[in-house]
């Protein structure tokens, strides 16, 4: 028993180490400062998301409409901003208002999934398809089909949210690490955290030991929601730009960096710290495809699909074997 839970911690992390000297082995600039902190930056959008997943999966649930669900914030985001353009000017207050419209969006978008599921008893997979579908197609619509533009003024004076930061380090990066280190204490040392991992378990038990279970399961969407309100904003004045391939396959990563990271896929245990390095791994294996000729960048979506259900297998011997 010792054993095979020690493995289950240190698996991760040795996946990680073998990923960073088969990177460096491959290619000189894989350690390049550039190079880690670009990784690092483009990994942060799925790693903020990430932690939310942790505690919507510990709690025994699913969302697949996070990529879905950043695209429509990203575009209304862009929509709002464009708006108000001429009332407001370039400045912070029109940032600000572009902040707070996608966190509101995003708090919106969670808590009515949750709603859905946890009050009226809707299938978690069947809920958030179906949200999938109808995000995707919303900014669609308001894009025309096309693609959304933040007015060029607007996206160079934003654009530092991005590419700015302190000490060589970027916003995104600095948020994903608070974001993260907010997550594990939730996750480990709150009534809120244990109460997920309860529900996950078994939530008749954990309704008979007087845990709200519904409110619970409530919270884990709506705070995933804001998390992907969070990400968004980190995101937009990247490109400055949103269409209906933006945030496409973030939903798949996302869940990936979770079960790989040792979070159980049914619910009942979750990591925080383990998404991190599940997030680094997916970032490490796309980086080394586009670095090197090892394998085609374009199997990138096919390598993360066999990895979820690997971690999958895997994690149902170690149960089967306990």
């Amino acid at each position: 028993m010792r054993g095979r839970v020690q493995m289950s911690v240190v698996g991760p992390v040795l996946a990680l180490i073998v990923l960073l000297v088969l990177g460096a082995t491959l290619n000189s600039s894989f350690l390049a400062w550039d190079n880690v902190t670009n990784v690092l930056a483009r990994s942060a959008f799925i790693g903020i998301i990430a932690v939310g997943m942790t505690f919507v999966i510990t709690a025994g649930g699913l969302d697949l409409s996070v990529g879905s669900m950043a695209a429509f914030i990203a575009g209304l985001m862009i929509l709002v901003m464009n708006r108000a353009l001429p009332s407001l000017g370039v400045g912070v207050p029109i940032v600000l208002l572009g902040m707070a419209v996608a966190l509101a969006a995003g708090l919106a978008a969670g808590w009515l999934n949750g709603i859905l599921i946890s009050r009226f008893g809707i299938e978690a997979f069947i809920v958030t398809l179906g949200s999938m579908g109808i995000y995707r197609s919303l900014v669609t619509w308001l894009a025309d089909g096309g693609t959304l533009s933040l007015d060029f003024g607007l996206r160079t004076y934003y654009q530092p949210v991005y590419y700015g930061g302190l000490f060589g380090v970027s916003w995104p990066i600095i948020v994903f690490a608070v974001v993260v280190i907010v997550g594990e204490v939730a996750m480990r040392s709150t009534a809120f955290g244990r109460h997920c991992a309860a529900i996950g378990s078994n939530d008749q038990v954990a309704k008979y030991s007087s845990v709200r279970v519904a409110r619970v399961r409530l919270t884990t969407y709506v705070v995933l929601g804001l998390l992907v309100g969070v990400a968004t904003i980190l995101y937009v004045p990247r490109l400055g730009s949103a269409s209906p391939a933006t945030g496409l396959l973030w939903e798949l990563e996302a869940i990936a960096a979770v079960i790989i990271g040792g979070t159980v896929l049914k619910g009942g245990f979750g990591r925080v710290w383990g998404t991190v390095i599940g997030v680094l791994i997916l970032s490490l294996i796309g980086n080394i495809l586009n670095l090197t000729d090892f394998v085609s960048p374009y199997l990138n979506g096919a390598i993360q699909g066999a990895i979820i259900v690997l971690a999958v297998v895997l994690q149902r011997e170690a149960r089967q074997g306990q």
